[in-house]
């Protein structure tokens, strides 16, 4: 059965969950780990990032949940939160896009690469909507299943966020 799509009503309440409590992490990280946070937000979608997102889903067959997705949020930076985690700005996963192309994974249609991890990992999202994560920090090796669903990550991520208060 296929997952249900992800709504951006649902999106907009992570986003507020998920900088709720990113501040609350960032009051008492110093405090915790001896040393100052980077930079972690959730950066809401921008006229210029919707521009952005209209180009890519006119360069490429995006998944829906990705274009849902970035008509609410332009990135995520969350690099002090477990090995960091990047959800890129549609602008950047254009450039991608034009210079590597969709990352083939066998049974599963294309999946666009549009967020990486402190690790140099990439995530992928196939049409399918499952959430692919690279085991090497390469665009040409093998990938694996990291989440049903780009919602599924998005929980994910909150959890990760949320273990760290």
């Amino acid at each position: 059965m296929a997952a249900e799509r992800l709504g951006a009503e649902w999106v907009r309440a992570w986003c507020e969950q998920a900088n709720v409590a990113l501040t609350e992490l960032m009051r008492s990280f110093e405090a915790r780990h001896g040393f100052p946070t980077d930079r972690n937000a959730v950066s809401l979608a921008t006229e210029a990032s919707s521009k952005a997102t209209d180009a890519l889903v006119d360069l490429t067959p995006i998944p829906s949940d990705l274009t849902t997705m970035y008509w609410v949020i332009d990135e995520v930076s969350l690099p002090d939160v477990d090995i960091g985690y990047f959800i890129h700005p549609p602008s950047m996963v254009a450039g991608h896009f034009r210079e590597y192309g969709s990352i083939q994974i066998d049974g599963e249609e294309p999946a666009l690469v549009f967020a990486s991890d402190g690790g140099g990992h990439l995530f992928a999202l196939a049409g399918s909507g499952r959430v692919w994560r690279s085991t090497t920090a390469s665009w040409f090796d093998q990938f694996d299943l990291a989440a049903a669903s780009l919602q599924e990550l998005l929980e994910i991520l909150a959890q990760r966020i949320s273990g760290q208060l």
